[in-house]
């Protein structure tokens, strides 16, 4: 750590209150704060099945004939973080694809103590999930505001890199609002120069507070190593999403029925408007929330319940985040002037049709259909919907639910289900399916 840059930053930091402390030699440290925090910080040991990609594999006879083990697949060990958010209930907060498909899950405490974890719920999304431990002697850690950092903000990464143990770095936050980045769902990161690196996944980002600002999922470099860029998603945003895999053990996105696109100084104009942000309505769905409140296209949405809108991507996080049936509050600009509007979170689309629909050999559990008159979305998007997701399946597993309408598949573009199942014979494993729910677009990663 370059004790230099915080004898510059101590004097300024320190009428904050902030617990930078000073050792005995009189040097900068960060130990007393890291005392405090490091017990929350997990180690995560995932048992994993591997499944055969050649169906031919699960065939007794073709093992036989060709001499190959009875077990067609054997389990797998992979490592993750984890960050306890509440001791008392014994939750604990870690990614998604950390603990997908796990057969069994392994929480190490920094005190070595090994205890079993129950999924709780998991959301591919936002790439979180919440375990739950036997809440015995544990130690929280204090949920931050991640709306309050700033770039150039110093930050620390607490993980598992690599399965070695727990293991410290610091840095900056280097960006905010990263999204772009070709994952799964909901892109609103914080990115930092504070070394990430595979085994991280799902631990701690920390201010110098000791708070909790994001949970680290991502990195960017060559053969996944750190180069120092990586990624953490807000805490701000996981909050409502652990709310709702507490209550559910899913997330149940709503929707409002607006399509919007960022605000850009030429729109800016347009609508006679002097602000730097927000997202512009487009379009409206018929018969949705949006249209009961009044919204109108050429809208400017500026604020959500109180909390400035950034832009589109900001305010379709938000909202699918909302519990379906609560009232928001928009503040919006209408032909310059300012105004608010109230409405609720509406239900996604329902399927409501009398077709057994059609099982898809790849994404078992799941069946589909073309959209039919009568379906919500008839006639305005061409894609396929799934009307029938068995709990517990594989396809359930990865994400997928009844009502979701398929768009995509590892990018290549589909309109019906026979265009669907083509894509999914020609595309090699994982898949990556793209999908509308509500108001937002999704990509699942399916293996």
């Amino acid at each position: 750590m370059n004790s230099r840059c915080f004898t510059v930053v101590l004097p300024l930091r320190a009428q904050s209150g902030l617990p930078v402390a000073v050792d005995a030699r009189g040097l900068p440290t960060l130990a007393p704060m890291l005392e405090k925090v490091t017990p929350a910080v997990v180690n995560i040991a995932v048992l994993v099945k591997q499944p055969e990609e050649n169906p031919m594999m699960r065939d007794p006879f073709f093992r036989r004939f060709f001499e190959l083990p009875d077990r067609p697949s054997r389990p797998q060990v992979s490592a993750g973080s984890g960050v306890i958010v509440d001791a008392t209930k014994g939750l604990v907060v870690t990614n998604h694809h950390v603990v997908k498909d796990a057969q069994e899950v392994l929480v190490t405490l920094k005190d070595r103590r090994q205890l079993p974890a129950q999924l709780v719920g998991s959301d591919p999304g936002t790439d979180v999930a919440l375990l739950r431990i036997k809440p015995d002697g544990l130690t929280a850690m204090k949920l931050g505001d991640s709306d309050s950092l700033l770039v150039g903000d110093f930050v620390v990464a607490i993980g598992n890199p690599f399965g070695l143990g727990q293991t410290v770095t610091s840095g900056i936050v280097s960006a905010l609002g990263r999204s772009g980045l070709s994952m799964d769902g909901y892109e609103d990161f914080i990115q930092t120069d504070a070394s990430i690196n595979p085994g991280n996944s799902g631990g701690a980002l920390v201010n110098l507070r000791g708070e909790l600002v994001g949970i680290n999922t991502a990195i960017i470099g060559p053969s996944g190593g750190n180069v120092g860029i990586g990624f953490a998603v807000p805490v701000n945003l996981a909050r409502g999403v652990l709310d709702q895999l507490a209550r559910f053990g899913e997330v149940r996105r709503g929707r409002v029925g607006v399509g919007t696109q960022d605000l850009t100084p030429e729109l800016a104009r347009s609508l006679g408007v002097n602000v730097p942000e927000g997202a512009v309505v487009g379009s409206i769905e018929k018969g949705s929330p949006a249209e009961k409140a009044g919204l109108r296209p050429r809208d400017l949405i500026v604020a959500l319940d109180g909390r400035r809108v950034r832009g589109s991507a900001d305010l379709r996080n938000r909202v699918g985040l909302i519990p379906i049936g609560e009232e928001i509050e928009l503040r919006l600009f209408r032909d310059g002037k300012p105004q608010t509007v109230r409405t609720r979170v509406g239900a996604p689309y329902s399927v409501s049709t009398t077709a057994a629909g059609e099982a898809v050999p790849q994404l078992d559990g799941a069946r589909v259909a073309n959209i039919e008159p009568g379906m919500p979305m008839h006639g305005e998007i061409d894609g396929v919907i799934i009307i029938g997701v068995e709990a517990g399946t594989p396809a359930f597993r990865n994400g997928l639910r009844a009502g979701d309408i398929v768009v995509g598949v590892n990018r290549r573009r589909v309109r019906t289900v026979p265009e669907f199942m083509a894509a999914l014979r020609g595309a090699e494993v994982p898949y990556r399916i793209t999908l509308l729910r509500g108001d937002t677009q999704l990509t699942l990663t399916l293996r």
